[in-house]
């Protein structure tokens, strides 16, 4: 690595890092934890999804997704049984990746990552709003909420304008820094981190979960691991997949499952919160100029050393500089290209881009992605069930042949079937299956229950030109049709 690029991942994982602390914090009192469980959860996974993970520059956290998914665990059973659910929901995500499931991201439609990241991007932007509110959720008076908005305003100013001077320092980076000593030195009345909890703390510490080793708790905790490894595996592979695009290079799906996993067994057994990659902070990485494991590193052991010594400086950072950093990265995060193409690509998808991102905002990743894919399912299931045809050849006397061009399989049987007239037809039918496909099961029964009625009025019917797969489907579920001979 270069001089270059080692200054690089540094600075882009020390801009990282300052993003992660107040969403870590965030998470971890949504999901009502002490805060430090937070930060020891970002430094874990963070530090080792790099290190052994297979996607560098991609940054994963104590994530907002997963701390939602166990809040009814925490109060009704306690930290402990937390502890013990991202250990049992890491070696689940370990057994996806050893599996080989990774690549099953793959099946994500391109409507389903737009509105993925559309979703996302509300979300990062809405949850900065919370800044601007009291304890009581209610908004800042208006001097504070003046200092607030104006000096969000310069953070984002400075992020925008100051690439076009030089790029030597990421530009977050160089805002968080330059509205920090501001504040200090003017000594402006503003919320900092400190606001939202003390960071100051020690090393983690190994600590297995105090929970019975009974049946009873894995009852209670197996539901909200697998929801818990759902989401971080969703959540990490989606944005796994725009990392990709954005760096133009492939990463490893199955080693970034393996190492996420790991991370989580690791965070459970020394007292952190369960994590996945943070698409907010992965685009902070990528933005400053993080393309390399030493970025990803560097982020989660400066999380570290603010718990261990900067916490007096760390928790003296306005809270205006985190929200006007993350308010840009929302904005890049937006694909604002997918409201140009909504009246031009088909319907169907630009109902999937809006469906996944209203579900998005309004519910929680995991719902959205799973709807988006139905939607995009059953849309392919329509269109192609329509697509059925049959050329027909009535040149031999006494004897009829139809070539089905199309996919068969349960959505067109229907449509398939209603092209036969077996009534009418002559004695002999022949069905000429080069350009048929059959999928599955109703494919067969549709061609089985075909032949029934042409005997039924004493009909001869027989496939001509089976193909080798097509011929062991049939085989296979016991169907005796005649085939011709050649």
């Amino acid at each position: 690595m270069s001089l270059k690029d080692l200054r690089g991942n540094v600075l882009a994982g020390l801009t990282s890092s300052f993003a992660l602390v107040p969403e870590c914090i965030a998470f971890a009192l949504v999901a009502q934890v002490n805060p430090l469980m937070g930060l020891y959860g970002a430094f874990i996974i963070c530090t080792l999804t790099a290190l052994l993970g297979g996607r560098p520059a991609m940054i994963s956290g104590a994530a907002g997704s997963m701390a939602v998914v166990i809040v009814a665990l925490v109060v009704q059973h306690g930290v402990e049984y937390l502890l013990a659910t991202v250990v049992l929901g890491g070696v689940f995500m370990m057994l996806f990746g050893l599996l080989r499931l990774g690549k099953l991201v793959r099946m994500v439609p391109h409507p389903v990552m737009l509105g993925f990241v559309n979703g996302l991007a509300i979300v990062i932007a809405w949850s900065q709003l919370e800044h601007f509110k009291n304890h009581q959720g209610q908004w800042l008076d208006s001097t504070a909420l003046l200092v607030m908005v104006g000096l969000t305003l310069l953070t984002m100013a400075v992020v925008y304008l100051l690439p076009r001077l030089t790029k030597a320092v990421p530009a977050a980076l160089v805002a968080i820094v330059g509205v920090s000593l501001m504040v200090a030195g003017l000594d402006l009345p503003t919320r900092t981190l400190g606001d939202m909890a003390q960071i100051a703390g020690g090393l983690p510490s190994w600590h297995w979960p105090s929970v019975p080793m009974n049946g009873e708790t894995l009852r209670i905790i197996l539901p909200y691991a697998v929801l818990m490894a759902m989401v971080g595996l969703l959540e990490t592979l989606l944005t796994f997949n725009l990392t990709d695009e954005l760096t133009e290079t492939r990463g490893q799906p199955n080693r970034e499952c393996v190492a996420l996993g790991f991370a989580n067994i690791t965070s459970g057994v020394f007292g952190g919160m369960g994590g996945c990659a943070m698409i907010g902070q992965t685009v902070i990485n990528l933005s400053s100029g993080g393309r390399g494991r030493l970025s990803g590193v560097v982020s989660g052991v400066m999380i570290l050393l603010f718990i261990l010594f900067l916490s007096p400086l760390i928790e003296r950072i306005p809270l205006a500089a985190l929200a006007g950093v993350m308010f840009v990265v929302a904005q890049q995060t937006f694909a604002w290209g997918s409201l140009r193409v909504l009246g031009k690509v088909p319907l169907n998808d630009a109902l999937v881009i809006v469906a996944v991102t209203v579900i998005t905002v309004c519910t929680d990743l995991a719902t959205a992605v799973l709807c988006g894919i139905l939607i995009a399912a059953l849309a392919f299931a329509w269109q192609h069930s329509r697509e059925v045809r049959a050329d027909i050849d009535e040149s031999i006397p006494g004897q009829k042949t139809y070539t089905p061009h199309g996919t068969l399989f349960f959505a067109s049987t229907t449509h398939f079937q209603a092209l036969f007239d077996p009534q009418n037809d002559p004695q002999q039918v022949t069905v000429d299956c080069r350009y048929l496909h059959l999928v599955d099961h109703s494919a067969i029964a549709a061609l089985e229950g075909l032949a029934a009625r042409y005997a039924r009025f004493g009909k001869r019917f027989v496939l001509n030109h089976l193909s080798e797969r097509n011929e062991r489907l049939l085989q296979r579920a016991g169907v005796t049709i005649e085939l011709a001979t050649t």
